[in-house]
């Protein structure tokens, strides 16, 4: 009785559990920009350049030292307290100054390492969102194709069934029949894969949206984007997240070229001390210092040669970025246009013959007025030609969603 009563509870659960959950491509979106793995990644990685940027600005700390000195063991110590023991009390407070302007280029670099940073969120992003909206209309198709083979499996039913009683009645042969057995497993085949496409789409998408567990309750509940004009016009490409981080990365490497550079400026140390000796009779004495490094084995030419190599490295990276950019923008014109013209092609008339000729055939093989062969081409041709057309509508909405990311890059929020 209790297992009874715990089963009754659990079941609203178990049913929510099940329940479809249809999903906008909005809403999808959503759920990414608060759950994407790689979005969350790219916002602490700005966290932590804005950390560089505090530790860029701070300077160096004060270093203070006491020293004992002239410590003699076979005259003794002394008696009475520590300010009467007969020792050398040295106490020193050291402070190093920066020359050369090398914190003001420590800060510039950080600065320019943040914003490149930034650019980085704002172009993995743009990469996510790209490949959540594509996952989208991934889904979207296996939608589709798991639907149209279940139509078909289902036709076939009913089409054995129609056998069945025809060849009771003599209308066709044996063969005829075991001919539509045939296909009839082979359209229950397609249509279990189907199955397995649709829910590997479904994790795809899940993972994006950070939805593991309920990644076989999810379903795209968008209509395909509808047909429009391709554009011809390319944008301005340097304000690209990607390209912009790039050309950032140069001023910080300029930057660390200068801070290397700046190195051979001398810094100084500057130094008081308080002395308190004990030996003879008690006295106190104050003094300072001064300490700048001498370069006699070297003058950091090894480092200044490598941030010469580092800035050329990141212009050239500036401009193989640069290079892509433009590379991938004419590539999303392109597709989107190909993409257009062909669902132009089966929309216009091609779908619909098919449909037309697929539903005559079936009318004229039901009085007998066609053969089996004849019926299952018609049917081969509109199932080929429905899933080309459900195709068509996925490329075109991948590819219209990538030119609108080349277009509109916008801010990861």
């Amino acid at each position: 009785m209790r297992h009874l009563f715990a089963a009754i509870l659990l079941l609203p659960a178990a049913l929510l559990a099940q329940t479809p959950q249809r999903l906008t491509l909005a809403e999808a979106e959503a759920l990414w920009r608060d759950h994407n793995r790689e979005l969350q990644l790219a916002r602490t990685a700005v966290s932590g350049a804005e950390a560089d940027v505090l530790t860029a600005g701070q300077l160096p700390n004060p270093q203070v030292s006491l020293n004992i000195t002239q410590i003699s063991p076979w005259s003794g110590y002394g008696a009475g307290p520590w300010k009467d023991k007969k020792m050398d009390n040295v106490l020193r407070l050291d402070q190093l100054v920066e020359r050369g302007g090398k914190r003001d280029l420590r800060i510039k670099g950080a600065d320019a390492r943040l914003d490149a940073s930034r650019f980085d969120l704002d172009d993995t992003g743009r990469q996510q969102l790209l490949a959540l909206q594509q996952t989208y209309f991934d889904l979207h198709l296996a939608q589709e194709k798991r639907r149209l083979a279940g139509d078909l499996a289902a036709n076939y039913d009913k089409s054995l069934d129609t056998g069945r009683i025809r060849l009771k009645a003599g209308d066709i042969s044996q063969v005829e029949l075991a001919r539509l057995q045939i296909d009839k497993s082979r359209a229950d085949n397609d249509a279990r894969q189907a199955q397995a496409d649709l829910e590997q789409a479904q994790v795809a998408l899940a993972y994006l949206l950070g939805r593991e567990r309920e990644a076989a309750q999810l379903v795209a509940a968008d209509n395909w984007p509808p047909l429009g004009d391709a554009p011809v016009k390319r944008s301005d490409l340097e304000q690209r997240p990607d390209v912009a981080a790039a050309r950032l990365r140069v001023a910080a490497a300029e930057a660390a070229r200068d801070l290397a550079k700046a190195q051979k400026t001398r810094d100084v140390t500057l130094g008081v001390q308080y002395e308190h000796n004990m030996q003879n009779e008690p006295t106190n004495s104050y003094g300072f210092g001064v300490s700048v490094p001498l370069f006699i084995f070297h003058e950091y030419e090894g480092d200044i040669a490598r941030t010469e190599a580092d800035l050329a490295a990141a212009r050239l990276l500036y401009e193989r970025t640069l290079a892509q950019a433009v590379g991938s923008a004419d590539q999303a014109v392109s597709a989107l246009r190909s993409a257009e013209e062909r669902l132009r092609r089966l929309e216009a008339g091609l779908l619909a013959d098919a449909e037309r000729v697929a539903k005559a055939a079936e009318l004229a093989y039901s009085r007998g007025a066609m053969n089996l062969m004849d019926l299952l081409d018609a049917r081969r041709t509109l199932r080929q030609i429905q899933i080309e057309t459900a195709t068509a509508r996925a490329d075109y909405a991948k590819a219209l969603a990538a030119w609108r990311l080349q277009a509109d890059y916008g801010k990861t929020k």
